[in-house]
């Protein structure tokens, strides 16, 4: 069987590739679970201070953002190890129907606790629903 390859013009040849930003991230393990009246997410980001974590809510997208301190040895010498240094990223579609203003979040030993509360009506919604 034949397989006939076109080449492709010049000019798409030479075109730098660009990397989307999330090359720049790896994604954290997390656990989410339901409760009654809010959403509890657990995030296992290692090596995390609390200062350096940015969590935004863009509609019903929640984006975790947390970077690792870069410490730079007088001893360096390169072992591959890009991937497990870069920082954290976490996006998560979660929905409408939670109140992002009144999120808490507790960092503790590289485990980042967040605790949406549900909205009223959806909250009230769940409860008549048996």
């Amino acid at each position: 069987m034949h397989t006939i390859i076109h080449p492709q013009p010049t000019s798409q040849r030479h075109r730098s590739v660009e990397t989307p930003a999330s090359a720049h991230f790896r994604q954290p393990s997390y656990d989410c679970r339901e409760l009654p009246d809010a959403v509890k997410l657990v995030v296992y980001v290692p090596g995390v201070d609390a200062s350096s974590v940015a969590i935004e809510a863009r509609g019903p997208d929640l984006i975790v953002t947390a970077r690792k301190q870069q410490v730079v040895r007088v001893n360096w010498q390169a072992l591959h190890l890009e991937a497990s240094q870069r920082d954290y990223q976490l996006r998560l579609r979660l929905g409408a129907g939670l109140d992002y203003a009144a999120l808490t979040a507790e960092l503790h030993e590289g485990v980042l606790t967040l605790l949406l509360p549900k909205r009223e009506a959806t909250a009230a919604r769940w409860r008549h629903v048996a």
